[in-house]
C-alpha cells in the first residue's frame, strides 16, 4: 500500500472514531460462585436477538450500526447468523458445567459489532470486535430466575493487515476468534474459568 494511500485511510478512519474510540473492555459485574455453578447442567441455551438492532451492509470502513456480521452469506438474516454465533460461544463457554441441577442460559444481544473486510483488509492494527449481551440462568424446570440478568461486554481487539491474512490461512477466522473469546468470558463468569476481565485502549468501531 502506497504511503497517501495508508494515510487517507488512517484519516479516513481517524474521523469517524474521534467520537467513539477509546478505552474496550470485558467486563461484568462478579463471578458467580462455582460451589453453585458446578451443580448446574446447561441444558439450552436461547439467545435474542432484538429486531430493532440495526444491521448495515454497507462496503465501508467503520458502518453506524449495532450489527455488522460479513462472514456468513449475505443472503441469510444476520440476527439470526449472529444469534448462532452466540449460541455456540455461550454453549462452549458452559460445557464444562456437569451437574444434576437443570438450567437454561437465556441471552439477549445487543451489540455485535464485527469488522468488516474493507476494515480487515485495509486497517492498521487498532481495530475491536464489539460484542455486548445480558444473560440470566433459569431453573430449567420451574423458571425461576436463579442469577441475572447480568450485562457483559466482551470487546476483544481485531486482527486486520498481514496480520488477519495469516491467521486465515490458519484457519482462524473473525467467527473462530469471537467465538473464543465469549466462550472464556463465559467461563469467567460462570465461575469456572480464569477471570478475563480488563480493558484496553484501541482506536475502535
Amino acid at each position: 500500500m502506497s504511503l497517501s494511500r495508508r494515510s487517507f485511510l488512517l484519516l479516513a478512519y481517524a474521523a469517524p472514531l474521534a467520537a467513539c474510540g477509546g478505552v474496550y473492555q470485558t467486563a461484568f459485574p462478579q463471578q458467580l460462585s462455582p460451589a453453585v455453578t458446578n451443580t448446574w447442567r446447561i441444558t439450552s441455551v436461547r439467545v435474542v436477538e432484538r429486531q430493532s438492532l440495526t444491521v448495515s451492509e454497507v462496503h465501508s470502513l467503520v458502518p453506524e450500526a449495532d450489527i455488522v456480521w460479513r462472514e456468513d452469506p449475505v443472503t441469510g438474516d444476520r440476527h439470526q447468523q449472529v444469534a448462532v454465533i452466540m449460541h455456540d460461544a455461550i454453549a462452549a463457554g458452559a460445557r464444562a458445567l456437569r451437574g444434576s441441577h437443570s438450567v437454561i442460559l437465556q441471552a439477549t444481544v445487543s451489540r455485535f459489532h464485527a469488522l468488516t473486510f474493507e476494515a480487515e483488509t485495509e486497517l492498521p492494527d487498532a481495530v475491536v470486535h464489539n460484542i455486548q449481551f445480558d444473560i440470566q440462568a433459569v431453573d430449567a424446570r420451574s423458571g425461576a430466575v436463579l442469577s441475572g440478568p447480568t450485562h457483559i461486554e466482551a470487546d476483544l481487539p481485531a486482527l486486520s493487515g498481514a496480520q488477519m491474512a495469516a491467521a486465515r490461512l490458519n484457519g482462524q477466522t473473525q467467527k473462530s476468534m469471537i467465538i473464543a473469546h465469549v466462550a472464556q468470558t463465559i467461563q469467567a463468569w460462570l465461575g469456572v474459568g480464569p477471570d478475563n476481565r480488563g480493558t484496553f485502549t484501541r482506536p475502535g468501531n
